[in-house]
């Protein structure tokens, strides 16, 4: 059984819908103009400024062939990343002490504050993500941290 309501009576919001309806942002739209972090390609396609979100933020982000991110943080934010194409290692924690991996069409959920590091896992294929985020504007605390030598598989 669906979830789903359907009304029986019109929408009762008063709203220009077709000038504050769906709105598309292009492949050749999406904008580098955001935090970096070493290591990532990450473009903005949906946020507050760009397209007058209310409530998130998305883009995209490409991972060179064998390349590492720096250690970085999001803030307040949630942020889930969904693997379009490759294979991402993902190192988590204080000191990046835990490590899992994902592959195409997975997604992960990265919680606030949290310390983490995305690998390509190839050194052959780019590593390519969509991002979407808990907020409407980018927040990245890129951080200076001593990781460990061997991290735990989980």
């Amino acid at each position: 059984m669906s979830n789903s309501v359907l009304s029986k009576e019109p929408h009762l919001i008063k709203q220009d819908w077709r000038a504050h309806g769906i709105r598309v942002v292009h492949a050749d739209q999406k904008s580098c103009d955001t935090p970096e972090t070493l290591g990532m390609n990450r473009e903005v396609a949906i946020s507050g400024s760009r397209t007058q979100s209310t409530a998130l933020w998305a883009g995209t982000n490409r991972i060179e062939p064998g390349a590492a991110t720096g250690p970085h943080h999001h803030g307040h934010l949630e942020s889930i990343i969904y693997i379009v194409r490759g294979n991402a290692l993902m190192r988590w924690g204080n000191r990046l002490e835990w490590i899992t991996k994902a592959g195409p069409g997975d997604f992960l959920l990265v919680p606030p504050y949290l310390p983490h590091q995305e690998l390509n896992a190839s050194s052959t294929e780019e590593l390519h993500c969509a991002l979407v985020r808990s907020g409407t504007e980018e927040i990245v605390v890129n951080l200076d941290l001593e990781p460990v030598d061997k991290p735990e598989w989980v």
